[in-house]
């Protein structure tokens, strides 16, 4: 029941029939004659033609936000039938990185279990790219990753922002500086998380805007380890500041100047599925955070 109003939620989102056909995995000609047939219905256009290109007009912006409505309550309905029909234990399948496990997942879950205290959770950690093909897979029914992922069919709802900085081991040159340009560091040593966590995008992404070529000598998976291997003078990194991290002994972090020296930090879950209802409650709480 629910595709029925759908598809007009994905045109009006899209405002392009071809892109909003390949979107819907239906062919560009049916759209158009559910399109013309509605607006029959209707007595009233809902689209400015302009070219090839659709825009809402004000009659197509009231429909629209009553059908996103619409859509969201056709969603819960049909998962509040199955999970009568299921009978099983309410349970929140949350993914996140390794690095919010001491702090940010913690939060979470005590406050979720005092507004709620027969939720169970089951928790998976992983790298970024890991955790996003989960959500959009469902084997997770929420994660929370950084950055916010490109390309994948998932809502983003950024949940706050950490400030990176640059560490280095206390016995180097640039220890004895506040900040640094990114682009000064063209010629040092990185120790980086593997491809696919965040930080290495993020060190990726800098390094590109920088226009330089980071000369990394050890990978990691734990950012924890990468503070470990800077301490013991192997390189320097990019690691974002945390709340429950301290930098162990043999460490100083800097500014980074010259880059966008932030991530953001974001709840994730697959677009146009249905979230089963305790997982709606934990999202709620995650947001208003």
């Amino acid at each position: 029941m629910r595709d029925a109003v759908w598809w007009f939620v994905v045109l009006a989102e899209e405002e392009n029939v071809t892109a909003a056909a390949a979107r819907l995995q239906i062919p560009q000609p049916t759209l158009s004659r559910r399109l013309g047939r509605l607006e029959r219905q209707l007595g009233s256009t809902l689209f400015d033609r302009r070219g090839k290109r659709l825009h809402l007009n004000a009659a197509g912006r009231v429909y629209a936000e009553h059908l996103r409505r619409a859509h969201s309550e056709l969603v819960a309905a049909e998962e509040a039938v199955r999970e009568l029909r299921a009978h099983g234990p309410r349970v929140v399948h949350l993914g996140f990185l390794h690095s919010f496990g001491t702090w940010l997942v913690p939060e979470l879950i005590q406050r979720t279990r005092a507004a709620e205290p027969g939720l169970r959770f089951e928790l998976i950690q992983d790298a970024a790219d890991i955790i996003t093909a989960k959500v959009v897979a469902g084997d997770v029914d929420l994660g929370i990753v950084s950055p916010r992922p490109r390309d994948a069919p998932v809502s983003w709802r950024r949940l706050l922002r950490q400030r990176v900085q640059l560490v280095v081991p206390a016995g180097d040159p640039l220890a004895r500086r506040h900040s640094i340009g990114f682009s000064e560091l063209r010629d040092r040593e990185f120790i980086a998380m593997a491809t696919g966590f965040g930080m290495r995008q993020l060190l990726d992404e800098a390094s590109a805007a920088a226009g330089i070529e980071p000369h990394i000598t050890v990978e990691c998976q734990e950012l924890d380890t990468v503070a470990g291997l800077v301490a013991a003078g192997i390189g320097v990194a990019l690691l974002p500041e945390s709340p429950d991290r301290h930098l162990p002994p043999g460490v100083t972090a800097l500014q980074v100047t010259g880059i966008d020296a932030t991530r953001e930090v974001g709840l994730i879950w697959a677009r146009g599925k249905a979230l089963p209802e305790p997982a709606r409650q934990v999202r709620a709480l995650a947001i208003s955070r």
